[in-house]
């Protein structure tokens, strides 16, 4: 049987259903509150075939730039030949999701917003920049049943044995 090219080639576990989550979209994915400039995911949802997006685009971020009455228009980045395009596709909303994307950053500046505020208050410096994960402190582990002293271990001298 010769090798298939087609649009959805290679699609089988992409373009699925999970269990029991089979069947029609809900009502609200309709009602989903798109605009311009928001982060979404582009998920084909394999039971509409009307305005889905091609198998490269499914699991990518993009950014909202049109909202039309059942479609909306978002800015992806694709890989072509080393080089990154930016490629402007319209999908319909069905295969449209809110990014998470954002959150930990906008709860980061919150955050930051409420700790310049304290420190200001304070008439103190504060350093807001992330901070690498610092190695744990070192303990001693207590032997059960043991009185607590700390033994030092020493290595038998070497003995030839022939």
């Amino acid at each position: 049987m010769p090798h298939s090219f087609g649009w959805r080639a290679r699609t089988r576990s992409m373009f699925r259903k999970k269990f029991r989550q089979h069947g029609l979209p809900h009502l609200s994915q309709y009602f989903l509150p798109v605009k311009v400039g928001d982060y979404v995911d582009i998920f084909a949802d394999p039971s509409i075939h009307k305005g889905m997006p091609h198998k490269h685009y499914h699991g990518r971020t993009g950014i909202v730039f049109n909202v039309t009455k059942s479609a909306v228009g978002v800015r992806v980045n694709k890989l072509v030949n080393g080089r990154i395009l930016e490629k402007r596709i319209h999908v319909r909303i069905e295969h449209i999701r809110k990014s998470a994307c954002q959150k930990e950053i906008i709860a980061r500046v919150k955050s930051n917003e409420a700790i310049k505020k304290a420190a200001r208050e304070g008439g103190e410096k504060v350093c807001l920049k992330r901070q690498v994960k610092a190695p744990r402190e070192g303990y001693f582990l207590a032997k059960p049943g043991g009185d607590g002293t700390i033994t030092t271990i020493q290595p038998l001298p070497f003995s030839d044995l022939i």
